[in-house]
């Protein structure tokens, strides 16, 4: 029964390539713009880059993950709270 793929890393090091298969898949189903078939692209790379950014930052930030009970940078001790999407925007301006 195969569980995972392997591959190595830095120092010999393996790195399971199924945390970033799902981190893709969560991507895509929570982006529009990430999925085939759709009228929710971007013309320019900068809007992209813009949108992927905003999604990281609210998936990392701002969502609390069901089995973390917590944020993801709170976990990382790099947060302290939730942040709420007006604190998202005050980064963009």
């Amino acid at each position: 029964m195969m569980l995972g793929i392997h591959s190595a890393g830095k120092c010999g090091e393996l790195v399971s390539t199924s945390y970033v298969e799902r981190q893709n898949l969560t991507m895509r189903m929570s982006m529009r713009r990430f999925t085939r078939l759709t009228n929710a692209f971007s013309k320019k790379i900068e809007n992209h880059a813009a949108a992927v950014a905003l999604y990281f930052i609210r998936y990392n930030f701002a969502r609390i993950h069901k089995t973390l009970r917590i944020t993801p940078a709170m976990v990382a001790g790099i947060g302290d709270h939730v942040w709420t999407y007006e604190q998202i925007a005050e980064l963009a301006q």
